[in-house]
């Protein structure tokens, strides 16, 4: 940070001959000091929206790889200061107009509540910066982040989808492309936990402003299961439950209209069979599953590991194992997205630009799109009892049709 500080204006200036011989200078810096350094120089500077437990995972990350994270948002000016201390960040802020200003940062990670999603992210990119985001909390607000997207076609727009880089996924992919399990038939997934809530209330709370656990961890399987499918969801069928209708001491007499449980199947494109179950009323019993079964086999994803098994041999095989890190596949993946980022970014001169191929299997926000669709669909099906079609469409989306489910 003291370096950071003390050579921030000579690093970010145009003088090429003192810049190289200031590095020769001081090789004895650190490799991780000197990448930090170099990424400041070409003005790859982070800005995080966000105080919650994904920015606390995120954040450390992103300093690991050398990314110099300049300024953090939070809802209050205590809360994003207290947090910026703790990640060593040394600019804080509750105006999200002092982030997305900043000459030096260049990137923005939108992990905030997601209603405010949309709003940063359209006018990070009006202003000119690359955008990493969390799934909106509306289909209007996903589409008006497609406009956004391709108005700007030159800057980064992806979602924070991180589980599309764990490498138990990319190998699955690869495997599957290669023919592990013949003609891919039906892949089923499972996610377990406890409480996505809470203690106060807030926005988890509150199915309209994106709560549950259909929208916050279902959006991403329904991501991941097209990313390794090849297609998209055609036709949905889906059964939302709010089982936890009070939690913590800070609700008063308001009620939880967000689901803690989720079951639904998607009928793919070419055939295939979906079916994701999310219970989030297990506390102490972290399970995450996804496997694909086909003709002539299967590979599952169980965490961070995955096992396959040809049809005619016994037992299943150990394809990938955990590097024994206990990370957990969110976190570990977005690991791998982080290093990715890094590559993407790293061999670039020009401060707002970026190589594709490294993050070329990340989530667009044209994928975030698909997504808020089928999540909409899938709350529709729960309403109506019936399968319901997919259509995705980014223009004369009526802004009310989120009206509230009736969860049972």
């Amino acid at each position: 940070m003291l370096v950071r500080t003390r050579l921030g204006r000579f690093l970010l200036g145009e003088n090429k001959q003192k810049k190289d011989f200031w590095f020769e200078e001081n090789r004895s810096l650190g490799s991780l000091q000197i990448l930090e350094l170099q990424l400041l120089q070409m003005g790859h500077g982070v800005g995080v929206f966000g105080t919650g437990q994904a920015v606390r995972s995120l954040v450390p990350l992103l300093q690991e790889a050398g990314f110099p994270v300049q300024a953090l948002w939070g809802r209050t000016q205590e809360e994003a200061e207290r947090l910026a201390n703790h990640l060593n960040i040394p600019f804080s802020t509750s105006q999200s107009d002092d982030v997305l200003l900043r000459q030096e940062v260049h990137l923005v990670c939108i992990l905030t509540p997601p209603p405010h999603t949309r709003q940063i992210a359209t006018k990070a990119l009006g202003i000119g910066k690359n955008v990493i985001s969390e799934q909106a909390a509306t289909l209007t607000d996903a589409c008006m982040m497609v406009t956004a997207a391709r108005y700007y076609p030159q800057l980064m727009s992806i979602m924070n989808n991180a589980l599309r880089f764990l490498p138990a996924f990319v190998l699955m992919k690869r495997l599957l492309a290669e023919g592990y399990c013949g003609t891919l038939q039906v892949c089923e997934a499972r996610v377990y936990g406890g409480s996505l809530l809470s203690q106060s209330y807030g926005w988890a709370w509150e199915e309209l402003m994106g709560g549950g656990g259909l929208h916050t961890v279902g959006s991403c399987i329904i991501d991941l299961l097209s990313y390794l499918t090849g297609g998209r969801a055609i036709r949905v069928h889906g059964m939302l439950r709010t089982f936890v209708r009070h939690a913590g001491t800070g609700g008063g007499i308001r009620s939880v209209t967000a689901d803690d449980y989720a079951c639904f199947q998607l009928l793919m494109s070419g055939g295939v069979v979906c079916n994701v179950t999310l219970n989030f009323n297990l506390p102490g019993a972290e399970l995450h599953e996804v496997m694909l079964v086909g003709s002539s086999g299967r590979l599952v994803a169980r965490s961070t590991e995955l096992y396959g098994q040809r049809n005619g041999t016994e037992g299943e095989e150990l394809l990938l194992n955990d590097s024994g890190s206990g990370a957990g596949p969110s976190v570990t993946g977005l690991k791998a997205m982080v290093n990715q980022l890094r590559l993407s970014f790293q061999a670039q001169e020009d401060r707002r630009s970026w190589a594709r191929h490294p993050i070329a299997m990340a989530t667009t926000f044209e994928d975030g799109l698909y997504v808020q669709t089928v999540v909409d669909a899938i709350k529709r099906s729960n309403r109506t009892g019936e399968w319901e079609s997919v259509e995705v469409r980014s223009e004369d989306v009526d802004p009310n049709q989120n009206h509230r489910t009736t969860l049972m």
